[in-house]
């Protein structure tokens, strides 16, 4: 029967490769992979010599369509990407929405995610947790997509290049605070594999003075908001009162932030003259 395989891949050690895996890849019909030269040299070292394919997210859509076709006429498929588990930031959801909608078999392989490699040990709690991919490329657009989290109380996680992690750690400190507990893990599986535990401000500063943190992609995981419900929200009560203050008068800015978020509007009213008469604190009104 045709199936679409989504198969897990080493992220450092080859030897994480599955024995089920190397099966699977051996007998399909042809592998969809990133990038095919190094797939190739990866999969030759398995004696696999299956018929590669180029995927990625610059020719998903069209590539899709061929593989669903040679799927259609019962030839059976495997997605992998470089490392890793295909789809965790990623190509490939195109892929499988498209072939589950069509009734084709689509069976996970499991195996290595950089994500859950590292949540497994860094120490910080995982019975909750949160994948965001990347973190934007810009400090403005980081500084937005920080903001999405800040009462996020689960662990979250994210994939950086070392070029931009610095920058990042301090956009989510200046967000979520310095002090925010946070673990980056660097070559997972790998002979050079590190794990920096700290705050986030602790973790800037060890990583700008170490260019060889500096080198590849990694792990980025922070500790979600410990605060309990109660301070969870009206913090964010808070928060929507500042950025309305900001465009409105402090009367009209209290109404519509307990309008919005359900708190009391004397409670927040008072909040915002509380922030403007003090002289060291210009962020309301």
């Amino acid at each position: 029967m045709a199936t679409l395989y989504v198969v897990a891949t080493p992220i450092g050690n080859r030897e994480d490769l599955s024995s089920r895996a190397q099966q699977v890849l051996s007998e399909v019909s042809l592998i969809a992979c990133e990038d095919t030269r190094h797939s190739r040299h990866f999969l030759s070292s398995f004696g696999v010599d299956t018929e590669l394919v180029s995927y990625h997210e610059h020719n998903e859509d069209q590539v899709s369509a061929r593989l669903l076709t040679r799927l259609s006429a019962g030839e059976t498929v495997a997605l992998i990407s470089d490392a890793g588990t295909p789809l965790i930031s990623d190509p490939g959801f195109v892929l499988i929405r498209a072939a589950r909608a069509q009734g084709i078999r689509v069976e996970p392989i499991p195996g290595p995610c950089a994500a859950i490699c590292a949540l497994s040990a860094a120490g910080l709690p995982s019975d909750r947790f949160l994948f965001v991919g990347f973190p934007p490329r810009s400090r403005s657009q980081r500084v937005t997509w920080s903001q999405g989290f800040v009462n996020e109380p689960g662990t979250l996680i994210c994939y950086e290049s070392g070029r931009r992690v610095v920058g990042t750690l301090d956009d989510l400190a200046e967000v979520l605070g310095a002090e925010r507990r946070a673990v980056i893990a660097r070559e997972l599986t790998k002979r050079f594999e590190t794990f920096l535990v700290g705050t986030l401000s602790d973790l800037s500063v060890q990583v700008a003075t170490s260019p060889e943190q500096q080198l590849g992609e990694l792990v980025l995981l922070i500790e979600g908001d410990r605060r309990n419900d109660d301070e969870r929200e009206q913090a964010e009560q808070l928060r929507v009162l500042e950025l309305l203050a900001a465009e409105l008068p402090l009367k009209q800015a209290a109404a519509l932030a307990a309008a919005i978020t359900g708190g009391a509007r004397n409670r927040l009213y008072k909040a915002a003259l509380a922030a403007r008469d003090r002289p060291d604190d210009s962020s309301i009104g």
